[in-house]
């Protein structure tokens, strides 16, 4: 069987273990003679497949009793709007405004306000930088409901290396691309929120942690309700299950290997080698500001648009996928997830060289 290096910025690689017991347990889940995508979401198979899921998340992320998780669905993009909604006390809220979708996130809430009275204030932003930088972030920040932030920027290949604090300005935290790739401190946010397609398994499934005193502050629609699906246990209406049960394995698989300290060194160790010979290439070049640089997505260019729209072709005739950059940026983009592997980031790199030479 033939697997490529799939550097897609998501969905993502899985590790090849959770594909093979996936494989293995497709038609027939211990022993029950149902696939996990046949099986009642009401069933003691299926509770027992939703339980082992959270604890993992648990132990993995060290989440305190006072903080809820709930397996919903709609991505991250729905989260925009609906962590607004339930976490919107004076209306006045802040952002942070350090890439593509930390600015989708914005403009959700600008469409809200209208309706909920909101007072939007982005309190620091990179946008004029075109976002190859996280933003230097004010000293105090007082009176606002919440401050939201994307910690990890996959378009542009940036990322937070330590997360503000500020007393009693909850900290919203958009996920996405960087969860369970580290350690955090699960106290210094008030809500963290995660499409599940890089590192938390396969699209279909957004997690979202969330601290007790922060659910139940307004009337929302039933749907839209953190409350309502974190008293039913995310089970209000029937979930994503096959993606839930993806993520029990990723989470089985991070506890196995040895948890978010093992995957971080990892995970430093392969950006580590694309970034050092991007620093010395005399034809690729780093698009990111140095020390805002992702350790998940690292973006590049030759600077020059045939060139890179050459090497693009010739990484993908080398068993390379996905490594075109987003179309508002240009150039490459590698995403090197948990599940990618170190030798695949060697190879990449080894590939470089050669076509470096060649051009």
């Amino acid at each position: 069987m033939k697997r490529t290096f799939n550097l897609s910025a998501g969905p993502a690689m899985l590790p090849t273990t959770v594909l093979e017991r996936a494989q293995k347990e497709l038609l027939d889940y211990n022993g029950t003679g149902m696939s996990v995508m046949e099986m009642s979401h009401r069933s003691s198979y299926y509770d027992e497949i939703i339980k082992d899921a959270e604890e993992n998340l648990r132990k993995l992320v060290n989440i305190p009793d006072n903080y809820r998780i709930l397996f919903l669905q709609g991505g991250a993009s729905q989260a925009f709007f609906t962590f607004v909604m339930n976490l919107r006390q004076s209306g006045k809220v802040a952002y942070v405004d350090s890439g593509n979708f930390a600015h989708k996130a914005i403009q959700a809430a600008e469409e809200l306000e209208k309706d909920l009275n909101l007072d939007v204030d982005v309190v620091a932003s990179s946008r004029d930088n075109d976002y190859k930088n996280i933003p230097e972030l004010p000293e105090i920040l007082e009176n606002y409901d919440y401050l939201h932030i994307c910690s990890n920027n996959t378009i542009e290949g940036t990322q937070f290396k330590e997360f503000p604090k500020y007393d009693h300005v909850p900290l919203v935290c958009d996920m996405s691309s960087d969860i369970l790739s580290r350690p955090i401190n699960v106290e210094d946010f008030g809500m963290i929120y995660a499409g599940a397609q890089k590192n938390l398994g396969i699209a279909g499934l957004t997690l979202v942690i969330v601290r007790e005193d922060l659910l139940g502050l307004n009337d929302v629609p039933t749907m839209f309700n953190y409350k309502v699906f974190s008293d039913k246990n995310s089970m209000y209406n029937t979930p994503s299950t096959y993606s839930i049960y993806i993520h029990k394995l990723v989470t089985d698989w991070l506890l196995e290997i040895g948890g978010l300290e093992v995957i971080e060194a990892r995970n430093k160790e392969k950006a580590a080698i694309l970034y050092d010979y991007l620093d010395q290439s005399k034809l690729f070049v780093p698009t990111a500001d140095k020390d805002s640089r992702s350790l998940m997505n690292v973006t590049f260019s030759t600077n020059d648009d045939d060139l890179n729209k050459k090497f693009v072709e010739y990484a993908k005739e080398n068993g390379f996928e996905n490594i075109k950059g987003h179309r508002s940026v240009g150039g490459m983009r590698a995403s090197i997830y948990n599940a990618f592997p170190k030798d695949g980031v060697e190879a990449l790199v080894e590939l470089m060289k050669k076509f470096e030479k060649e051009n």
